[in-house]
């Protein structure tokens, strides 16, 4: 089997086409989970389409409904196996959001307080209900576009 022509260089297209090791948890006909090489805690899986998505900006609905189903399943085989106190699932979209690999992956990231992942959110910011009110109206105005 060879390479995508489009995507060479796609370590997960790849691993997707059978050419690099992975240690696969889930594998169907659009689908796989695997375990990241640095998982951040035991149980930190990731989930991606077989076929080359950049990020959630290129995702399709038939491929995110697919990966939601994916998805689902490794939640609950984590849960399941590492009962943990809580999850994190995680999609990053460009480098300075931290997406180290161009092809779309959710991590689903088992957490325990205490846990070496620590706060992923900053702390609280005020913002003034005008503010609030112009945020609002001008994602409801996308959406509708």
């Amino acid at each position: 089997m060879s390479p995508s022509p489009e995507t060479p260089e796609c370590v997960f297209c790849r691993i997707a086409e059978g050419l690099e090791p992975a240690r696969l948890v889930h594998s169907d006909a659009r689908t796989l989970a695997f375990l990241p090489l640095h998982p951040a805690v035991d149980g930190h899986v990731l989930v991606v389409p077989r076929h080359h998505v950049r990020d959630a900006w290129e995702l399709d609905e038939p491929t995110s409904l697919e990966l939601t189903r994916a998805v689902r399943r490794v939640v609950r085989a984590v849960r399941s196996a590492y009962a943990p106190e809580g999850m994190n699932i995680i999609t990053s979209v460009g480098a300075v959001a931290t997406q180290s690999v161009m092809h779309l992956h959710i991590h689903v990231v088992p957490r325990d307080e205490g846990d070496r992942m620590g706060p992923i959110w900053p702390s609280q910011r005020t913002v003034a209900s005008t503010a609030l009110d112009e945020m609002a109206d001008r994602l409801r105005g996308a959406l509708t576009s």
